[in-house]
């Protein structure tokens, strides 16, 4: 596991690479020492929480799944991060994409990690990518307007919540051969 993370440290300071060069090379990319440091601790803290799950189950579906849900979940903290998904990047409105996490977060570890577990945290996580535009088209309707508008907003938690399905039903297919008789 210690050479893993060792990888891990050298993966996410070449990808930190990109945004210097970037800075260096490319008009209008402006990365603070802030940008940088958020950047590195979101990059190793997912990096590093693949490694940690992935390594409950030797089953490649569960593997697959865990990646697949790492993945969305960086996605979405990035996009969120740099500009939101709803209005722009300060809109509170973004921040329950973060409860949405944090509740599959503690699910995940509730059902200690199992297959089975997994996969009906990640069906709540779908639901709850969905809930968020929902609640937001309710009761925050001109925020919505903004760019990029109420189809926009849903079409993207859509795709989100089609890689969270993905992974849930992955994980579904490893809880099922692991109960099967080898």
């Amino acid at each position: 596991m210690k050479t893993k993370i060792i990888y891990l440290t050298i993966a996410v300071g070449l990808l930190l690479l990109i945004p210097v060069f970037g800075n260096m090379y490319v008009e209008g990319w402006n990365w603070s020492v802030f940008d940088f440091v958020w950047a590195g601790a979101v990059l190793f803290g997912f990096g590093l929480a693949y490694l940690y799950v992935s390594n409950k189950s030797p089953s490649r579906a569960y593997k697959a799944a865990v990646g697949i849900a790492v993945f969305t979940g960086l996605t979405l903290v990035w996009i969120n991060g740099a500009v939101g998904i709803i209005g722009d990047g300060d809109n509170g409105m973004n921040l329950l994409y973060f409860a949405v996490l944090l509740i599959g977060i503690i699910s995940a570890a509730v059902s200690r990690f199992s297959p089975r577990g997994m996969s009906r945290t990640l069906f709540i996580v779908a639901i709850g990518q969905m809930i968020v535009p929902t609640l937001a088209f309710i009761f925050w309707k001109s925020y919505m307007m903004e760019t990029p508008g109420i189809l926009g907003v849903f079409a993207l938690n859509a795709v989100f919540m089609f890689f969270w399905i993905a992974s849930a039903l992955l994980f579904r297919h490893a809880n099922a051969m692991s109960s099967q008789p080898r």
